[in-house]
This record gives structure tokens, sequence and C-alpha cells, in this order.
């Protein structure tokens, strides 16, 4: 039986970009692009779990918005339960910790990455709300 795997990302916008995170060549979906962010640890609420992640994974500090999309994905591995959040930095700037690469892009740019496929449901929904 595959095991089910709880996770955030933080879709954090900054100046109308948002921040995109390419996951490394030893990581699982190696080299896919997705929004910063990681596993909701036992009795942990999601938004905590996702401050707690940027924190660690991008030195940075974000106040967490509106929940944007809920996606469940099965990969060869397990299921992933993801759920998006729109951010906004509050301290620091995001830095390379677990990531290979980072880039910031427009909402209409967004769809040019190789996105791990449970996130591509909040990019499309990103794209509806934020492309005018």
């Amino acid at each position: 039986m595959k095991k089910h795997i709880h996770v955030v990302g933080a879709v954090i916008i900054e100046d109308g970009k948002i921040l995109c995170a390419q996951r490394g060549a030893t990581k699982t979906l190696a080299y896919k692009w997705e929004f910063p962010g990681g596993k909701i640890e036992e009795g942990e609420s999601p938004q905590a779990a996702l401050k707690r992640e940027i924190d660690e994974e991008m030195d940075c500090t974000i106040e967490i918005g509106e929940a944007i999309e809920t996606t469940v994905h099965e990969y060869d591995f397990g299921f992933v339960h993801l759920t998006t959040f729109y951010c906004h930095l509050i301290s620091g700037k995001p830095r390379l910790t677990e990531h290979m690469a980072i880039s910031w892009l427009s909402p209409n740019e967004l769809m040019s990455l190789d996105w791990a496929p449970a996130d591509i449901p909040a990019v499309k929904k990103i794209q509806e709300k934020l492309i005018k």
C-alpha cells in the first residue's frame, strides 16, 4: 500500500513575480520545478508547517494568505497531498539551501518550466486569477 504524504507549498509573490524553485539532482522528482515548502509534521497545521519550511529551506520569513489549491497526485512512491497558499515575504530574501535554482517569473511565464505534476493545478489556478 502506498503512503500518503501531506505537504504545503508557498506561492510567494513580490513585485508581480512568483518564486519558483528547482529540485536538486539527488532529490525525488529531480530537476522538476515546484513552489517551495515541505512536509507537514505530526500535530502541525499546514500554515505552521509552511512557515517552518520556508524558514528552513529559504532562510526567510513569510506571511501566509489564502489557500489556492489542494491537489492529490499519485507518484510511484506514494500519494502527495499538496496544499498551496499565497504568501509574501516579511523578512529576508530567499536563498538556496535545498534547491538547485530559484527563479522569479510573472504568472504568464510559469508554464515555461517543467513543473512537478502535483504543482500544475496550482499553477493553472494562479494563472487564471492573476493573468488579466
